[in-house]
């Protein structure tokens, strides 16, 4: 297994390429902006992409789907229903999606060449939060950052749905990768002991 990070789209939004190398297989996570630059990381890995994982549908996560679909219409987008709205207000943040999306949601799992992503579902930064785990790596969106966590107020957010979500990672055994989508990496060690959000969602 090996990871790509990039930092795209207009507030830095971190996407991730996860590739089973032996497979030469990988899947675009969370593609929030600049199509041309994750197309061109993608053909460096020398794999092929098989699926677009989304960890949620804020526009700065899902900013190059469209753009990637049209260069790779064989491969599904997958995202949490809850995140799919049909008002034209809540669609400014949370833009519509065409083409192969399918829902994906707790227990689901996605198969990357040999690689196994499962999913978790992890509400309070919006109602289809979810967070990724493939191995000893966590592909947390905007549930858990290094010292912090996502925002609430947002449609769909919820500050006691955070807290359960972060008590459910921070129950999590071992110290896995925390890999967020905004700002450095960290690991779940380093949250336990430091984040003040996890260390109140753990009381």
């Amino acid at each position: 297994m090996n990871i790509k990070s990039l930092t795209v789209g207009p507030i830095g939004t971190n996407c991730y390429l996860l590739c089973d190398e032996a497979a030469k297989a990988c899947a675009v996570v969370d593609p929030g902006g600049d199509a041309g630059r994750v197309a061109a990381a993608v053909a460096e890995t020398g794999c092929t992409p098989c699926a677009i994982l989304l960890t949620h549908g804020h526009y700065d996560h899902t900013g190059a789907v469209g753009e990637l679909q049209a260069k790779w219409p064989e491969i599904p987008v997958y995202l949490n229903r809850r995140d799919v709205y049909d008002d034209a207000y809540t669609q400014q943040l949370f833009p519509p999606l065409s083409g192969d999306v399918r829902d994906y949601d707790e227990g689901d799992t996605v198969a990357v060449g040999g690689l196994t992503v499962s999913v978790l579902a992890t509400p309070g930064h919006s109602e289809g939060s979810v967070t990724l785990r493939c191995g000893d790596t966590l592909f947390c969106g905007d549930t858990l950052f290094a010292g912090s966590c996502g925002r609430t107020d947002f449609p769909g957010g919820s500050m006691e749905k955070m807290m359960a979500s972060l008590r459910r990672l921070g129950q999590l055994e071992g110290d896995l990768r925390v890999l967020p989508g905004h700002m450095e990496a960290s690991t779940l060690d380093r949250e336990r002991r430091t984040n003040p959000y996890l260390l109140h969602a753990m009381q």
